[in-house]
């Protein structure tokens, strides 16, 4: 097959044909396009649960996409490798004359996407990356400076003005399919091939529905209504395109769409401080004397703290893979600053655990929740889990579904006196903070 030029599209957290901006330049390329997605073997080797249902989601998504490209003549080559054994591969078997993808700004994307832009060149291969899982990147919205914005009011400000003078782009990647490389690949690897079983968890519908984002603002913070949604998982692997749900959040609700921006906030903060990864962004924090107690992380892990909304907030993630935003932050504040746990324990967890699970985002949260982070809840405000009850559960209803013994002789006692607990806090906080 090396004697015909191709070009080759390379899937990675945009598992979608439609609106696609890295596709819709590939197939305007020139070259007959070939469709690749590589399982990692660095990533799926990490993964501790066998079961991991975004592994499974992941293999939905691309045999979904497979059988769509087979009924117009294409396929979709997967491969399970170590990226740059599976482009040594490519290589040597297609006549690939240039690579399209869209970026991605994590830390171990940047050096694996470096590594391959250098093997690439030592081939004559020039390497394509765009901008498709957000609608601004990198320096796109500093400060008039130059430098990033660590607050995100005055960032968000920037950005509604960037979008009114840019607009939003289309991408009708769909319209060029005819542009694809017409060949029958190897089936899809089984999951099973993988390393890895089908998984109980399932995976939330996209919801899109006028009411829903219409309503956002109004029902967002009540965990027992359907009132978010449930698109974060969808935008982490691409699903769904990010420039078409922030025009549908544009005209029906500006409380939706600062939370596309947040996500956004929390990304340029990643790019431009990638050491938030293991370090809190403010310096000072790394200082605070956490408590290395495995028996209360359990009892947290577990949802068995005797805090009502705390327990059903981790017994739904752990049933589930999903936590509605306003418990996260609960169970948060309750790890950190109540049992005074490092918030690193509990970024971790929620990495392990959520399907919707973005480094950005989930980085960005906990250190909001720790203080520690960008614009980040001050150090002395302790979410009181009796009170964020009363305002958004009233009626228990969320509660008595993920914990139903609540109430009787089976429901364990509190593992902590809140208000002792916050002075303890608050004392730990200020003797690291000066």
């Amino acid at each position: 097959m090396k004697s015909n030029e191709l070009a080759v599209f390379w899937f990675r957290r945009d598992l979608r044909i439609h609106d696609n901006a890295g596709l819709f330049a590939a197939l305007n390329s020139g070259f007959p396009v070939l469709p690749v997605f590589i399982f990692d073997r660095n990533i799926l080797d990490a993964l501790q649960d066998k079961k991991d249902a975004r592994v499974m989601f992941i293999h939905q998504q691309l045999a979904a996409i497979d059988a769509m490209l087979r009924s117009r003549g294409s396929s979709l080559l997967v491969l399970h490798d170590e990226p740059l054994k599976a482009w040594d591969s490519l290589l040597s078997e297609f006549n690939v004359k240039a690579v399209f993808t869209n970026r991605d700004y994590e830390p171990y994307a940047r050096s694996r996407d470096q590594a391959l832009t250098e093997k690439l060149g030592q081939h004559g291969v020039v390497f394509h990356q765009y901008k498709d899982q957000v609608l601004f990147e990198q320096d796109e919205v500093v400060k008039d400076n130059g430098t990033p914005y660590a607050v995100f009011t005055p960032y968000s400000k920037k950005w509604k003005l960037r979008l009114q003078e840019s607009g939003i782009p289309e991408f009708p990647s769909e319209l060029h399919l005819s542009a694809l490389m017409l060949w029958q690949a190897p089936p899809i690897p089984e999951l099973q091939e993988l390393g890895f079983e089908a998984s109980e968890v399932e995976f939330p519908q996209p919801t899109t529905s006028d009411d829903i984002i219409g309503q956002y603002a109004q029902k967002r913070d009540f965990p027992s209504l359907r009132g978010t949604s449930r698109l974060s998982v969808h935008l982490r692997f691409g699903t769904i395109s990010v420039r078409q749900l922030a025009k549908r959040a544009l005209v029906l609700s500006e409380t939706y769409l600062n939370e596309l921006i947040w996500r956004e906030f929390y990304m340029q903060i990643l790019w431009h401080y990638p050491q938030v990864v293991n370090h809190a962004f403010k310096p000072a924090y790394d200082r605070i004397s956490w408590l290395r107690d495995e028996a209360l992380f359990k009892c947290w892990c577990e949802g068995k703290t005797g805090y009502p909304i705390v327990d059903a907030g981790m017994r739904e993630l752990n049933a589930t893979g999903f936590m509605h935003n306003r418990v996260r932050m609960i169970v948060a504040s309750f790890l950190c600053k109540n049992l005074l746990i490092d918030w690193r324990w509990g970024e971790h967890y929620f990495a392990a655990k959520l399907l919707d699970y973005e480094l950005a985002s989930n980085n960005g949260g906990w250190q909001w929740a720790a203080g520690s982070g960008v614009d980040a809840a001050p150090y002395f405000r302790v979410f009181n889990p009796a009170l964020q009850t009363e305002r958004f559960d009233p009626h228990g209803v969320y509660i008595r579904k993920w914990v139903p013994e609540y109430g009787t002789p089976l429901y364990p006692h509190p593992v902590v006196n809140f208000p002792e607990s916050r002075k303890r806090c608050l004392e730990v906080y200020k003797a690291a903070l000066g």
